[in-house]
């Protein structure tokens, strides 16, 4: 399974329910990577998409404790247990968790690669990634050149887990 994220310095993913930026390149990256993929993601995260509805050209799997919440074009799932079932029926290489904080966390011990774009500012945020420099498990497979959009810096790094933990 495969992490993809766009974080800052202090590896911030959010503010208030947002994105803490939109950067063109990046949501092309996560186009690229994930259509015709399994995106998973958090309900709240499922709501700050466009219409609230699931992306085009991908099977998108919402979890949510919510015994009431349903949306058409996505599989509804209730529990880290539940989803995993639901994932082992598509390759692993295929599946992209994509937020929010809490179901990064939930599913970063099964998965082995993250693609992460790292934005060069710092912002004010609420919600965050795991730092993948911080964990010995994880290392920095490669970065691209540095990029800018307006006065913004990032990169896109590529980090892999250096032993699967189950």
């Amino acid at each position: 399974m495969n992490l993809i994220a766009a974080v800052d310095r202090r590896w911030a993913i959010g503010n208030k329910g947002k994105l803490l930026v939109s950067i063109p390149d990046d949501q092309r990256l996560f186009r690229e990577e994930t259509l015709g993929k399994v995106v998973v993601m958090g309900r709240k995260t499922l709501e700050s998409l466009p219409g609230g509805r699931p992306l085009y050209g991908r099977t998108t799997i919402v979890l949510s404790r919510d015994l009431e919440f349903s949306v058409k074009g996505a599989i509804v799932c209730r529990s880290l247990k539940e989803a995993l079932e639901e994932l082992s029926k598509y390759p692993s290489e295929d599946i992209y968790i994509a937020g929010g904080e809490e179901i990064y966390r939930e599913f970063l011990p099964f998965c082995t690669a993250a693609q992460i774009t790292w934005i060069d500012y710092s912002y004010d945020a609420d919600a965050y990634f795991p730092n993948l420099e911080e964990d010995g498990d994880w290392e920095l497979e490669r970065a691209s050149e540095e990029q800018t959009y307006f006065s913004l810096c990032y990169e896109f790094r590529t980090y892999r887990r250096k032993s699967v933990v189950r």
